[in-house]
């Protein structure tokens, strides 16, 4: 297939700015992969959607803020997004500047802090080292939540707790796992009164989740790493919802990598490493039943996820019909619910 398959025309004024007040107040579009029937409906709506016995798996990865100001030594002004921790003093970066900082070079953050460029990794990713104290400290001092690149203002004191999920416990991230973003208290006390039980993965999200695709042939495409934890005691879970005759629920993309990675040696396994897995359409789901998730960019990997999901023609439709329908997009946006097309399981 090609990228612009995955096409879709969306008028800006759809791209949410701000949540809502909120958390599980959106809308949620019912999409059915067998049938390709849509439903409108809203969050609240979801525990309708869960039976008895069903396991929803949450990704506890934790923003950190990531996105921090500075000058390079000679004065020109440099914006700097941390990707990865690699040890208290050393992290992996991209860095923004009039021009490109050089091995050896020095830059200045907000708060004086002191860094090397150390050099960069095959990705491209800089290697920044502090000249004292730590990225986490530097980072909770000076660090600014990373809103995506849509998302078109400054970050404020209130994105600090609400581009966070409620369930973000593992530190590192910088991208939130967007569908967790509509869970409240709740809505999880309700989820657990359906008589679903609950699980949790940790895939560090990287801010090569919002690079596009370069290659027209999306098979030609090669996807950046993304650090994923997937745990025995989750392993155990999924057993044990197969053997009752349970659904793993997926909420979010980034569970669907993160427990397909898990299995892509044909049985899930626990696991704790990078993965570059694609999924696009044409690939099954050893692991994944159903899966709640937002509305994703243009020719994004994420969308050709849903697409291999739920069905290329369906999901495409449903997308076309948010638009008509004004649904709200991306990160702080509405949300969908998808069952499976048949041919998507494995």
């Amino acid at each position: 297939m090609q990228k612009s398959d995955f096409h879709f025309d969306l008028p800006d004024h759809l791209i949410a700015q701000h949540p809502l007040p909120d958390r599980s107040g959106a809308r949620m579009l019912d999409v059915d992969g067998a049938t390709g029937q849509l439903r409108d409906a809203r969050v609240l709506d979801l525990p309708e959607r869960l039976q008895p016995g069903d396991l929803v798996v949450t990704n506890d990865v934790r923003v950190m803020p990531a996105r921090v100001f500075g000058r390079k030594a000679s004065g020109g002004r440099v914006e700097v997004m941390i990707e990865r921790l690699v040890q208290p003093r050393v992290a992996w970066a991209h860095v923004r500047a009039s021009k490109t900082p050089k091995p050896g070079g020095q830059l200045v953050l907000e708060g004086g802090h002191a860094v090397e460029v150390r050099g960069r990794q095959d990705d491209g990713l800089f290697v920044l080292e502090l000249a004292q104290g730590t990225w986490p400290e530097v980072l909770e001092a000076v660090g600014h939540m990373p809103l995506p690149p849509y998302i078109r203002r400054a970050d404020t004191p209130d994105d600090a707790e609400r581009y966070q999920t409620v369930f973000a416990r593992q530190p590192g991230a910088v991208a939130a796992p967007t569908a967790g973003l509509h869970f409240d208290d709740a809505l999880m006390a309700a989820i657990q009164a359906r008589g679903a039980e609950l699980a949790s993965t940790t895939l560090w999200v990287g801010a090569g989740t919002f690079q596009p695709v370069r290659s027209e042939r999306i098979d030609e495409h090669r996807m950046h790493a993304e650090r994923v934890q997937v745990p025995q005691a989750t392993v155990d879970a999924v057993e044990a919802t197969r053997a009752r005759g349970g659904r793993v629920v997926a909420i979010g993309t980034t569970v669907v990598r993160a427990l397909e990675a898990a299995a892509a040696q044909g049985q899930l396994a626990a696991m704790d490493g990078d993965t570059r897995l694609f999924i696009k359409p044409g690939d099954q789901f050893r692991v994944v039943d159903a899966l709640f998730t937002n509305f994703h960019l243009p020719e994004s990997t994420l969308l050709m996820l849903v697409c291999a999901f739920a069905g290329y023609d369906t999901v495409m439709h449903a997308y076309r019909h948010a638009v008509t329908q004004q649904y709200r997009f991306f990160s702080y946006g509405d949300a969908m619910w998808l069952t499976p097309q048949p041919e998507a399981r494995a």
